[in-house]
C-alpha cells in the first residue's frame, strides 16, 4: 500500500475498544460525530484513504467508486450484508471488499424470536395499555394473542441466521418449513425436522408465521411482492430482521391495515430510517430501529473481524472474509 501504517478511515463510531485497537495498529481517522457521512465526505475519504471502513448507512456505488484515489485498495465493511457496496464495480477497479460474516447470527436469531413472540402475544400492545393507565385488571377475554406451539414457521433464507432461528423455534414447538436457493444438507433437515419447499409460493400459502432471513440482492428485491404477500393467510404474521427491500412495504402496510394479515414485526424498513407513517399507526405491528444485531458482544466481534481483514490485507495476504461479485 505504500505506507507502513495505512490510513484507515472509519465512517461511524465503533465500540471504544475497537477504535483504540485500530489507532494502535493503523493511522486511523475516526468519525467522532457518529453522523452518517455525506456523499461529498465519502468521496473525500475515498480519495485519501488506503482502507475505508463503511457501514450499512454508507452507499458505496459505482459513481462514488469512480472517484476513489489510487491508494484505496480495501473496503472493509463493518457489517455482514454488502448490499450497500457495488462489489462488482469495486472488483473492476482492483479494490478488495470484505465483510464480517457469522458474528451476528445468534443475536439476530434472538431478535427474530423476540419479534415472533411480541407480535403473536401482543406484548407491545399490552405494555402500552399498562403505561396508559387504562388497564382495569385481568379479564378472561382481554389481550388475547395466539399460541406458538404447533404453528408452522416458514423461513425465507436458510443460511446461518435462518438455521439459528429454526433451532430456537423448535424449542417453542414450531414446525419448520423453509425456502432457500439450495436445499440444506439432509442431516440438518433431519435435525430440525424441516420441510423444504422448492416453490416459495406454495410455502407461503401454508404457513402461520413467516421469518425473512435472506440477504438483499438484485434477485431478492421485493421478493415478497404484493402478489406473494397475498398468498399468506389472514391469520399469518410476518417478521423481518434481514433487509427491508426484500418486502414490498407499501403492499404490506395496505394488507395490515385491511386486516388481510394478522400482524408484523419489523426491525428493518425499505427506505430506512424513513418509515411509512401509515405503518407507524398500526397497533398490530411491532417496529424496531434496526437493532437485531445490537449487542455489545456482536459489535466488538464485528470490529475484530474488520481489524483481522485489514491486517491480513496489509500484510500481503488474502483477507479471510473477502467478498467477490459472484457471492453477492
Amino acid at each position: 500500500m505504500g505506507r507502513n501504517r495505512p490510513l484507515v478511515i472509519v465512517t461511524r463510531r465503533l465500540p471504544e475498544i475497537i477504535e483504540a485497537r485500530m489507532m494502535e495498529l493503523f493511522e486511523t481517522r475516526l468519525n467522532d460525530t457518529d453522523q452518517p457521512m455525506t456523499r461529498e465526505q465519502l468521496r473525500e475519504a475515498m480519495q485519501s484513504a488506503d482502507v475505508l471502513v463503511p457501514t450499512v448507512t454508507d452507499r458505496i456505488d459505482a459513481k462514488l467508486l469512480a472517484h476513489a484515489g489510487p491508494r484505496l485498495r480495501l473496503i472493509a465493511n463493518y457489517g455482514t450484508g454488502v448490499d450497500n457496496i457495488d462489489v462488482d464495480a469495486a472488483y473492476k477497479r482492483g479494490i478488495t471488499v470484505t465483510n464480517t460474516p457469522g458474528v451476528l447470527t445468534e443475536d439476530t436469531a434472538d431478535m427474530t424470536m423476540a419479534l415472533i413472540l411480541a407480535v403473536s402475544r401482543r406484548l407491545v400492545e399490552g405494555e402500552r395499555l399498562v403505561r396508559s393507565g387504562k388497564w382495569s385488571g385481568w379479564s378472561p377475554t382481554s389481550m388475547l394473542g395466539h399460541r406458538l406451539w404447533g404453528k408452522r414457521l416458514g423461513i425465507l433464507g436458510m443460511g446461518r441466521i435462518g438455521t439459528a432461528v429454526a433451532r430456537r423455534a423448535r424449542g417453542f414447538g414450531l414446525a419448520i418449513h423453509y425456502h432457500n436457493r439450495r436445499r440444506v444438507h439432509e442431516d440438518l433437515e433431519q435435525e430440525l425436522e424441516a420441510t423444504y419447499w422448492e416453490s416459495l409460493d406454495q410455502m407461503l400459502a401454508r404457513i402461520d408465521i413467516l421469518s425473512v432471513n435472506c440477504p438483499h440482492t438484485p434477485a431478492t428485491y421485493h421478493l415478497l411482492s404484493a402478489r406473494r404477500l397475498k398468498l399468506l393467510r389472514p391469520h399469518a404474521i410476518l417478521v423481518n430482521t434481514s433487509r427491508g427491500e426484500v418486502v414490498d412495504e407499501v403492499a404490506l402496510t395496505r394488507m395490515l391495515r385491511n386486516k388481510e394479515l394478522a400482524g408484523a414485526g419489523l426491525d428493518v424498513f425499505e427506505h430506512e430510517p424513513a418509515i411509512n407513517p401509515k405503518l407507524r399507526e398500526l397497533p398490530n405491528v411491532v417496529l424496531l430501529p434496526h437493532m437485531g444485531s445490537a449487542t455489545i458482544e456482536g459489535r466488538i466481534d464485528m470490529g475484530e473481524k474488520v481489524i483481522i481483514n485489514i491486517k491480513t490485507f496489509v500484510d500481503g495476504h488474502r483477507p479471510p472474509d473477502r467478498v467477490l461479485p459472484s457471492m453477492v
